[in-house]
């Protein structure tokens, strides 16, 4: 609130100071709400907690480019890569067999007048993992291999006719089976076959993924755990190429990643960050530079909150207890200044601030009590008549 308090002068005219109080009115108004692009390095160093506030506010040097390196990076837990390969030939439930039988004799028990073989196409397998051969009952097909599975279908059928020979193939592998989805040329269910049994070799099943493979992130969920491993790094290291069990869901998706820039900058807006790794110049440059008209080089933030080990090495401190508030400062006018914020490396979920230099709230300032005296001369001119 701004009061105006004045003594009329009995050499003054009343009119005249009454305009006057009303230009100094006007003026403090105007000064007060002057737009702005948001609060001022002063504002922002009255949050800190050495004043009371809930944010640490740092100057960013060399001990904090090392400190707050740490980057969440993307990998396949222990189960993960500890899961060994589906076996191509072990059949499942759910999967589809084909059976010939060939009996050495002239009227099997199967096979018609005639004829030397039966086959049966299109058999099943059941939740329970049997099959049902006639005279061979039901036979447990769900663990073996198709060879096996033969020998047992060989034995039963042996004690009632002569020499049988039985062949067993598996007409569809709808048993073992993953969803690939998202960013590829061809989603779909696929069979867990011999090619197919390892992650990059599924995905190239479904036609390859569909976006720049610099910022796709291949995400599998296999019952309640879920590991995520960046494109480029499934192809850079074989550890990361795991084995597919039955029911894995497959996601390809366009990295999540992102952070928001504010104030004097080319752009105010949310910026993916379009790669695994940008410093605080490449996220500056990303958003068009600074303003050179408003910009205040001594003043860009960069807001985070920090886990509990990061903050404990960034303030030198063992009594910080869960997530900080940070505020980093990067002057950009200092002789280093420009090698630490290549250094800065920026986070998912940051916000990159950049103030308004004091200087543009003067101009705005003369502006406004340049356009008051000009009301006011308004207004005397109005009084005058």
């Amino acid at each position: 609130m701004i009061s105006v308090s004045f003594v009329r002068s009995s050499h003054v005219p009343f009119g005249r100071t009454l305009r006057f109080a009303a230009l100094l009115a006007m003026t403090g108004l105007a000064a007060c709400g002057l737009p702005r692009s948001g609060p001022t390095k002063k504002e922002i160093f009255t949050g800190a907690v050495e004043r009371g506030g809930d944010a640490h506010v740092i100057y960013v040097n060399n001990h904090v480019t090392r400190a707050t390196a740490y980057a969440p990076t993307y990998g396949f837990g222990g189960d993960f890569l500890a899961a060994g390969q589906v076996g191509a030939d072990e059949i499942r439930p759910g999967d589809v067999l084909g059976l010939t039988i060939w009996e050495n004799v002239d009227d099997g028990l199967l096979s018609s007048l005639g004829q030397s073989n039966t086959p049966l196409q299109e058999i099943q397998v059941d939740s329970a993992g049997y099959i049902f051969v006639p005279y061979a009952g039901r036979v447990m097909a769900a663990g073996n291999s198709p060879d096996a599975l033969r020998q047992i279908i060989t034995s039963r059928l042996s004690n009632q006719t002569p020499d049988p020979q039985v062949t067993v193939t598996r007409v569809a592998g709808d048993g073992a089976t993953v969803s690939v989805m998202g960013k590829v040329n061809g989603q779909g269910v696929f069979p867990i076959e011999r090619p197919t049994r390892s992650l990059s070799a599924m995905l190239a099943r479904a036609g390859g993924v569909s976006i720049d493979p610099e910022i796709a992130v291949v995400t599998v969920k296999r019952g309640n755990t879920t590991g995520r491993v960046w494109l480029k790094d499934l192809y850079a290291n074989s550890r990361n190429d795991i084995a597919l069990r039955p029911g894995d869901v497959i996601l390809v998706e366009e990295d999540q990643r992102s952070f928001t820039a504010l104030g004097a900058l080319g752009g105010q807006t949310k910026v993916p960050l379009g790669s695994e790794e940008i410093d605080a110049i490449e996220a500056i440059a990303m958003v068009g530079g600074l303003q050179s008209q408003l910009a205040d080089p001594t003043g860009v933030f960069v807001l985070r909150e920090e886990p509990q080990s990061v903050a404990r090495s960034v303030m030198g401190r063992n009594d910080l207890y869960g997530d900080q508030r940070m505020a980093y400062i990067l002057d950009l006018t200092r002789p280093n200044g420009l090698f630490l914020a290549r250094d800065f490396m920026i986070r998912d979920g940051d916000t990159v601030y950049v103030t308004e230099a004091p200087y543009v709230q003067w101009q705005k300032t003369l502006g406004a009590i340049t356009g008051s005296a000009a009301t006011a001369r308004t207004l005397d001119s109005l009084g005058s008549n």
